[in-house]
């Protein structure tokens, strides 16, 4: 019989599909550059903890490009942000209705990102009431793949790791909370999709 109590889902690419490749070519080309220098990367990684406000992020780039505008700045930061198809929302909440597990979301997402989120997916909030906690990682002021987010998840709910099941697209991500010994799927968004969950990891389940 499972010990699985605690789904705990990773947001893009699991529910909202991302242009990852996309979005990074589109800001080479906006900025003109090759590739992204280091200190684009932290300012990036600061924002989406939560340790920079979004008027200093977007200040930050003004700055540095200043032949784009504040506008260009934040389609360019949200041109990775794609479709939410309705099956997933379907499957969250049959999840959710059905009271078997203890379903939180845990994402890397800034408040740009949300607040595009809120704006263009007309059912953000069914989808959110659908989970027990729902963490975004510029609210905790943490950042998956540092380990101290998953154990701040485990401590905040009083979970055991060896209850849990974690989905995240992205292998630093599931690697880090296997070390803590968490279940992990390591969903690969080119070919799997979050509502076949229980048919991929039925040894789990």
């Amino acid at each position: 019989m499972s010990t699985i109590k605690t789904i705990i889902f990773d947001f893009g690419d699991v529910f909202i599909n991302l242009d990852k490749q996309g979005a990074i070519q589109n800001a080479l080309d906006l900025f003109g550059l090759n590739e992204l220098p280091e200190d684009l990367v932290a300012i990036n990684t600061l924002y989406e903890q939560g340790l920079m406000s979004t008027s200093e992020f977007l200040g930050f780039y003004e700055e540095n490009f200043p032949s784009l505008s504040k506008r260009d700045i934040t389609n360019a930061w949200n041109f990775i942000l794609k479709d939410f198809p309705v099956k997933r929302l379907e499957f969250i909440k049959t999840l959710a209705k059905e009271g078997r597990y203890n379903l939180i979301l845990l994402s890397n997402t800034n408040e740009l990102h949300i607040n595009w989120i809120k704006k263009h997916v007309a059912f953000y909030e069914e989808f959110r009431a659908c989970f027990n906690k729902f963490y975004l990682s510029h609210e905790i002021n943490l950042r998956k793949p540092n380990s101290n987010i998953y154990e701040f998840v485990l401590t905040e709910n009083n979970l055991k790791a060896e209850n849990c099941f974690f989905i995240d697209d992205t292998k630093d991500n599931t690697e880090a909370a296997t070390v803590l010994g968490i279940h992990v799927w390591n969903i690969d968004e080119t070919k799997e999709d979050v509502i076949d969950l229980f048919t991929i990891n039925k040894s789990i389940f």
